[in-house]
């Protein structure tokens, strides 16, 4: 998919990442966090944002700001210190270590109900970093600003470690901090790469192309659970498939390519197994006699996927549905074809399109591939 700034026309319909409104990409953004529950909040905010990570800082700042009016939450911080009374439980071989008693001190060891938790430090973290990457003068400020609020209520600037932030888990009574958090963590996971070494340069547009891809790839498989399970569909991302080998030799092992797949749908009911992968490059390529053409490589690949998981023992992988699915911007393409049993399909979704239109066109693909089986029957 091509990626350029869009018109004087555009930009009054709404703010552009590239040639996608920056609503669709506050969309992505969602299912790809499993956010969606603030799907069709903070409009104003998301379209004043001119980039990425400008729409991130301005959705964190609206987080924390609203969290610091209602009460930042705390929690318990492990410690230990050398004090004038006894506090939690007494340290005895460091107090008896250090002749403390002699000196009317005690070694203790307690938990202190603090701000200084892993997520506001993740938070304070966030911001800061922000702070550096954001173009916009006032809102770099008020990233700024925030730190710093965070900082006067004792929060400090040491980033937590992963094993900090797995343990510390947001529960039913802190769903306020769920929007916060989401959006700090994915300042260091996935929305700002950080420059590539080397004397290549990244300009703003390939790096806004890197990260709606990475949102697009989780985004799809996050909305088909959320949209399919309650439907009887089970859904998988991720999922290794494995070839039928029946000979190796020993040093193959270690050389063999594996595979993964991005997607795989499936509904025991209704005896369908769909397998999706999501290409975020054009859907057409070019052949020396025609213009457009369906790239061969993306036909191999699917084929592999479906023939070499075919197991007597597993109806469904007889016949198994493969599709390729891009993002477009203004081209609608749903192709199918059928080879020795299985249906392959090149389908494709408009970011330039409503909100709406695009969650109508991600929901119509799967009622649309079940229906065009039996048409090709």
């Amino acid at each position: 998919m091509q990626l350029s700034g869009g018109s004087e026309a555009d930009q009054r319909v709404g703010r552009l990442i590239g040639r996608i409104p920056v609503r669709n990409i506050w969309l992505l953004f969602l299912y790809a966090s499993d956010l969606a529950r603030f799907y069709g909040q903070h409009g104003a905010a998301i379209e004043e944002s001119p980039d990425f990570p400008g729409l991130i800082a301005r959705l964190l700042c609206y987080a924390v700001d609203r969290r610091l009016r209602r009460n930042l939450s705390r929690g318990y911080q492990k410690k230990q210190a050398v004090l004038t009374r006894v506090r939690g439980r007494i340290d005895l071989l460091e107090t008896f270590a250090g002749d403390l008693l002699s000196k009317g001190m005690i070694a203790c060891r307690f938990e202190e109900f603090t701000f200084d938790t892993p997520r506001n430090r993740l938070v304070r973290a966030a911001l800061g970093e922000l702070a550096t990457r954001v173009d916009e003068l006032p809102l770099r400020h008020e990233c700024v600003r925030l730190a710093g609020d965070l900082g006067r209520h004792g929060v400090s600037g040491l980033t937590p470690s992963r094993a900090e932030l797995s343990a510390d888990r947001i529960g039913r009574n802190d769903a306020d901090d769920l929007l916060m958090v989401s959006l700090a963590k994915l300042v260091f996971d996935l929305v700002l790469p950080t420059e590539d070494a080397g004397g290549h340069v990244t300009t703003r547009v390939e790096k806004d192309a890197v990260l709606v891809r990475r949102l697009f790839e989780k985004a799809v498989g996050n909305f088909y659970k959320a949209e399919l399970r309650h439907l009887g569909w089970s859904v998988q991302q991720g999922k290794s498939l494995n070839w039928q080998i029946e000979y190796l030799t020993p040093g193959s092992a270690s050389l063999f390519p594996g595979m993964l797949s991005d997607i795989i749908l499936e509904h025991k009911g209704l005896g369908r197994r769909l397998i999706i992968d999501t290409k975020f490059t054009s859907v057409f390529g070019r052949s020396q006699h025609r213009e457009a053409v369906l790239k061969s490589g993306y036909i191999y690949q699917l084929y592999t996927y479906l023939r070499s998981q075919e197991r007597q023992h597993d109806p469904l992988s007889v016949t198994a549905t493969g599709m390729f699915l891009h993002p477009t911007i203004d081209t609608d393409v749903d192709e199918a074809v059928r080879i020795q049993g299985h249906e392959v399909r090149f389908s494709t979704v408009d970011l330039s399109q409503s909100t709406g239109s695009i969650l109508a066109r991600l929901r119509g693909l799967v009622a649309v591939e079940t229906r065009s089986r039996s048409q090709l029957t």
